[in-house]
């Protein structure tokens, strides 16, 4: 089977790039980073891709702003898709990607867009949960477990179909930056755990329910 071609969506540093990036490279993932596109065109991914090889785009999404208002992220995707249509995927990752995505762009790749939540969706999740507000959340609400989740991306926050989720203690002493180290700690590997099962030609989704073909119960 050939390896699963990747588009990567990012606006930071890119470490979950970095991190699907090893895991390709050391012959665990069956993948290849095809593109990287940013919003941000300091973002330090962008420095990343280029040490690979890997073409690479930025789409400043203040410049956007600035220049198109209300079509701003219209304008920003559709140049996305420009630049993805030079090159074969089959799967879109948005790896810390902190911009929205236009309703045409997720028409265009409907059940081929991912992204990673740090909490366990429904809960903690929405417009105003990302980052460490999500971590502050859980532990203001005394919740004694909290997680990661890998779904898929549609036109609502966080409400696309889910296809992995993992926990992770909250303890007692707890400070949001310990418990986004717990949970960003699983949830890179199940990120990359999940697009292997892509790659694999095992995930079907229907609707809301994701099956994992293959799996116990799955059958």
């Amino acid at each position: 089977m050939p390896a699963l071609n990747l588009a990567i969506l990012l606006s930071g540093g890119g470490t979950t790039f970095q991190y699907i990036q090893d895991r390709i490279e050391d012959k665990t993932l069956d993948a290849k980073i095809q593109v990287v596109l940013s919003s941000n065109k300091d973002a330090f991914g962008l420095e990343r891709a280029k040490k690979h090889g890997i073409p690479h785009y930025a789409f400043d999404r203040r410049e956007y702003n600035a220049r198109h208002g209300a079509d701003a992220v219209e304008r920003l995707n559709d140049a996305m898709l420009d630049a993805m249509a030079k090159h074969p995927v089959d799967l879109v990752i948005c790896a810390g990607f902190m911009s929205f995505l236009s309703n045409r762009f997720i028409r265009t790749w409907r059940d081929r867009i991912i992204n990673t939540h740090p909490a366990l969706i429904p809960a903690f999740c929405g417009q105003d949960h990302y980052g460490h507000h999500v971590h502050e959340a859980a532990i203001q609400y005394g919740v004694k477990v909290s997680g990661c989740t890998i779904h898929f991306v549609d036109e609502e926050y966080d409400h696309g179909a889910i296809i992995m989720q993992q926990c992770v203690p909250v303890l007692d002493d707890d400070t949001p930056d310990t418990l986004a180290v717990r949970v960003q700690a699983a949830e890179k590997p199940l990120f990359v755990q999940a697009i292997q099962l892509f790659a694999e030609g095992r995930v079907a989704v229907n609707g809301r329910k994701v099956t994992i073909r293959g799996s116990k119960g799955s059958e």
